[in-house]
């Protein structure tokens, strides 16, 4: 008799295998009974179902994304308004001195002078040697 415990164990005794051949005969008579009017609609409810929600969920996508490029705009405006009010602080930042030393400014040139040039963090000159000012 081979040990109760080993790999070559009786499926017939496993629990498990009882529970698939229990499983196993409930399909096949599932199957033998699918034909009936009651599954039939079942399916087609189920089918009629994942048709609606699919097209709630498609007219909602819709309205979120009108509502999205109909938003834009405004958000648009908005960031603008951001943009003008950070270029004023860097204005005044470059009349009253530096506020923050540490962080890196986009600087716009000065409007008096031609030789200037945006740069980042401090301004810079670029100075010709006696070479190339011949």
């Amino acid at each position: 008799m081979p040990d109760s415990q080993g790999p070559h164990r009786d499926p017939r005794r496993n629990p498990a295998w009882h529970a698939a051949q229990q499983w196993q005969q409930r399909a096949r008579q599932g199957r033998s009974q699918g034909n009936s009017l009651l599954g039939s609609l079942k399916m087609l409810l189920a089918w009629l179902l994942f048709g609606t929600l699919m097209m709630v969920a498609m007219v909602f996508g819709l309205i979120f994304m009108l509502l999205g490029w109909a938003l834009m705009p405004l958000l648009r405006h908005r960031m603008k308004k951001r943009m003008e009010q950070m270029r004023a602080d860097r204005a005044e930042d470059v009349d009253g001195g530096f506020r923050h030393r540490r962080e890196t400014h986009y600087r716009e040139p000065h409007a008096g002078s031609s030789h200037e040039q945006q740069v980042l963090e401090g301004d810079y000159e670029v100075k010709k040697n006696k070479e190339q000012k011949r």
